[in-house]
């Protein structure tokens, strides 16, 4: 949520910071919106304040034995207007808080404006793999290898879901294990949270109400988590922390449920899209001034282990209109699948600011005094696993179909080699 102070003092800047975004907010009606919400509320409270003297004045003359017939007169009036001041104060403040929770983050001033097309290049960790033969994509080697079950997932669940068998299941499980344990190693906390959360928990993480179509719901309007930073952000949820505790570091393993997944295309299939993947979150807590140096911390965990795999990739800095409405500042950190000439995201690494904070009433008590600040919170994948193993067997494929894994992986129960049986 934008700072509401921000946006009365200077509308022009979060005009321009939006339009970064290509989003033309309504900021005039709203000023004038807030206008007559707070004369309201400022009417309302006098009225309050008028019918407690008037309340007050009449038991007076009740113990005195004096009438009071006009003060009761009086006092029905106010109790009329107070009602009337009531009931519009309800409806301003409805469509107040339905402006503001529809206001995206504003990106950062060092986020440049527009959307894919404007992403930036940071860094590239070597060169594309070049081969001798004719390589395979990334589905025929994970079926050559009976790695994936594309078509008993799909009997089980449907379009969008796969099954690991095997090695294949091996392998996800040495990835996962792999990340969480050097996680660990750094101080984040191992947290396994619940995968079903309230509405609350997705509003806070920004996704609701804009997105709330866009997940699993059951009947009693929870929902299916669609990635472990909802359910991480709303840890401190209503919390003061003390700010010696600050930064908080958490590592979650989740599976990650979305409506959204893939088509037919090799860009589409295998598991780069599904309805449910793997994935470990991290998340973290901070200080204000502290923010963009643990951004800079996460991005470089997620990088050091996409290199650990052995895989070229690049680190991508987002442009505005790219980056999650909940969102400041987005790098992304993508591995190239030589099958589709492309690249393909397996960790984004954000700054929320105090976005997040400010719809969890997420704050921390400063050591020297003073009115307690919100918090600035801040996620990234550490790291998404489907997108992983196939650059891994587009990657490290070799002319007789078998795949080198990366030797990290070979102490969590991945074999050195996945050949044909």
């Amino acid at each position: 949520m934008i700072d509401i102070t921000l946006l009365r003092q200077h509308p022009d800047r979060v005009r321009a910071a939006l339009a970064k975004r290509a989003v033309d907010a309504d900021l005039t009606g709203f000023l004038a919106l807030d206008a007559d919400f707070r004369e309201t509320r400022t009417t309302v409270e006098r009225l309050r304040a008028e019918r407690r003297r008037v309340s007050a004045d009449i038991a007076v003359r009740h113990r005195a034995g004096e009438p009071a017939g006009e003060l009761r007169a009086t006092a029905r009036t106010l109790a009329d207007e107070l009602a009337a001041a009531e009931t519009r104060l309800a409806e301003l403040a409805a469509a107040h808080q339905e402006f503001l929770d529809a206001l995206p983050n504003l990106p950062d001033d060092d986020v440049i404006a527009g959307g894919k097309e404007n992403n930036e290049v940071v860094r590239t960790y070597g060169t594309p793999p070049a081969f001798a033969f004719e390589p395979k994509d990334h589905v025929r080697l994970a079926q050559d290898l009976r790695l994936v079950d594309y078509r008993r997932g799909t009997a089980l669940a449907g379009n969008g879901y796969w099954i690991y068998r095997g090695d294949g299941a091996a392998l996800e499980w040495a990835l996962l294990s792999h990340f969480l344990d050097a996680h660990r190693r750094a101080g984040y906390e191992f947290v396994l949270p619940p995968h079903l959360l309230t509405y609350e928990a997705g509003y806070t993480a920004g996704q609701f109400p804009k997105f709330a179509d866009e997940v699993f719901r059951t009947d009693d309007d929870r929902f299916l988590l669609p990635t472990a930073e909802t359910a991480l952000v709303n840890l401190h949820r209503g919390e003061t922390l003390d700010e010696r505790e600050l930064p908080l570091k958490y590592v979650a393993y989740t599976p990650c449920y979305r409506k959204e997944s893939g088509g037919y295309r090799t860009a589409e299939r295998g598991t780069l899209r599904g309805h449910q993947f793997n994935k470990v979150e991290l998340f973290q807590f901070t200080r204000p001034e502290d923010s963009a140096a643990a951004q800079l911390e996460l991005l470089a965990r997620a990088e050091e282990l996409v290199t650990g795999l052995g895989l070229h990739h690049r680190t991508t800095k987002l442009a505005a209109a790219d980056i999650s409405p909940a969102q400041a500042k987005t790098y992304d950190v993508e591995v190239w699948l030589p099958s589709l000439g492309a690249y393909a995201e397996v960790s984004s690494v954000s700054n929320a600011r105090d976005y997040q904070a400010r719809r969890g009433g997420i704050r921390y008590r400063p050591q020297g005094g003073g009115k307690p600040p919100y918090v600035h919170t801040l996620n990234a994948s550490g790291l998404a696993t489907s997108r992983l193993l196939p650059a891994i067997l587009e990657q490290h494929q070799r002319p007789d179909g078998s795949v080198e894994v990366p030797e990290v992986l070979w102490r969590w129960g991945a074999p050195e080699v996945l050949r044909m049986a």
